[in-house]
């Protein structure tokens, strides 16, 4: 058995590994993907906005061209609205002292609006365009000039947006990804657990069953001489304890049984169930420190859907854990069972005044193998948290911990999830 752990421990930490490998293996593929989008992007990006400066640069010399000549202002306008309205880029042309004659392409702007607001924005959109693109002169005559501006077409805009665009879509696929090797990992962990807990009930069996046999033979061998009767008592008190010791080990053999199928759950009282928990552990208090003390208190609740063997299991290493975090001289362990309002679930708190629990260990505590201590698997929590919210529906959690005083809150439902 303890060859198997150690394989499954070994397991554990190569699947650590491997995730480690993989996370690093993705983030660098990320990288790469990412870096090479933007550089391809903004190769585009410049290659577009060279093109369009190049066409600007063509309708400034058209345009001056016309000007230059004998041509009339119907003709010169004809160019305009033929040539520099076609274009699919914004334009601004600005008279001498930089107020808007004409615009084009600007989106919520309309061409034939000339109040006060949308002059005001077309100079806050020429200056943009000024300090982004510049500014061509466009010479009337020896003594006017006008000044022609243009911005960034609607394929550029989107294209600035499309590094970012492709890093989220490759960033979500990087998460889905992840989420998905955990929940294989998960699962294939899940296997491995209920595997060796089936394994283990079924190697418990066998020694059980015999020493059930042979605890009826020792009883049955008892000294019909009178005075043997210490001897007999001696006998039968020990057969006594063995039987109390092998119904414990048939238990947690069930208990192991238990894990991987679907519990049973009937209707019981959990105030006894704790009860019961409690004063297991009273009765060997004196073997982890005589000034630890242990108390229950009760609410007023109904009885609820109970597996009471695992929910004992659950309740039993909640209980470990607090007495070995409690000093043995001044520990005190304190549960308190409570119907919350709306009746539909028992709020059980669990509360010791240990050393508390670290806001790093906080986050990792119900984690496989997670564990603080020098011996251990780390995998009490994890059952507790199996046991109460896989099979019985209810939820587990750390409330709050600090020095001298730990928290946690368990929450059953009243009836049974369908």
């Amino acid at each position: 058995m303890a060859a198997r752990m150690r394989i499954l421990g070994g397991t554990s930490d190569l699947y650590v590994g491997k995730s480690t490998i993989l996370k690093i293996f993705l983030l660098g593929g990320v990288a790469i993907i990412s870096a090479f989008f933007i550089w391809y992007t903004l190769q585009l990006i410049e290659k577009l906005q060279e093109d369009t400066r190049d066409q600007v640069k063509k309708y400034v010399h058209l345009w001056q061209e016309a000007a230059n000549s004998s041509t009339s202002g119907s003709e010169l306008q004809y160019i305009f609205n033929e040539i520099i309205v076609k274009a699919t880029f914004p334009i601004v042309v600005l008279d001498e002292k930089h107020e808007p004659l004409y615009w084009r392409n600007l989106g919520d702007i309309e061409e034939t609006d000339t109040t006060a607001a949308t002059k005001m924005k077309l100079r806050k959109v020429s200056a943009e365009m000024a300090q982004a693109n510049g500014e061509f002169i466009l010479n009337i005559d020896s003594t006017h000039h006008n000044y022609l501006l243009y911005g960034d077409t609607e394929v550029i805009k989107q294209l600035k947006l499309m590094p970012f665009i492709q890093i989220g879509i490759v960033v979500a696929f990087m998460l889905v990804g992840m989420i998905g090797f955990q929940n294989i990992r998960r699962s294939e962990e899940r296997h491995i657990w209920v595997g060796m807990a089936k394994e283990a009930a079924h190697q418990l069996g066998t020694p059980i069953s015999s020493l059930l046999g042979w605890i009826e033979v020792l009883g049955s061998e008892r000294c019909p001489n009178p005075e043997c009767n210490q001897q007999n008592e001696l006998v039968d008190e020990t057969v006594s304890n063995m039987k109390v010791d092998v119904d414990r080990l048939q238990r947690v053999a069930n208990r192991f049984g238990l894990i991987g199928s679907v519990p049973d759950l009937k209707p019981s009282s959990l105030n006894e169930l704790l009860d019961e928990v409690v004063e297991y552990y009273r009765r060997r208090l004196p073997f982890h420190g005589e000034g630890i003390q242990m108390e229950i208190v009760h609410g007023q609740i109904p009885d609820i859907p109970l597996n009471t063997e695992l929910l004992t299991w659950a309740f039993e290493n909640l209980l470990k854990n607090a007495i070995q975090a409690v000093d043995p001289k001044t520990g005190r362990i304190d549960l308190l069972t409570t119907l919350q309002a709306d009746d539909k679930m028992v709020l059980i708190e669990v509360k010791d005044n240990g050393k508390g629990i670290t806001a790093a260990a906080a986050r990792k505590i119900f984690r496989p193998g997670f564990t603080t201590k020098k011996r251990g698997w780390g995998l009490g929590l994890t059952l507790v948290k199996r046991i109460i919210e896989d099979y019985h529906g209810g939820q587990v959690y750390l409330h709050r911990s600090k020095p001298g005083e730990t928290v946690f809150h368990l929450t059953l439902p009243t009836t049974a999830k369908r």
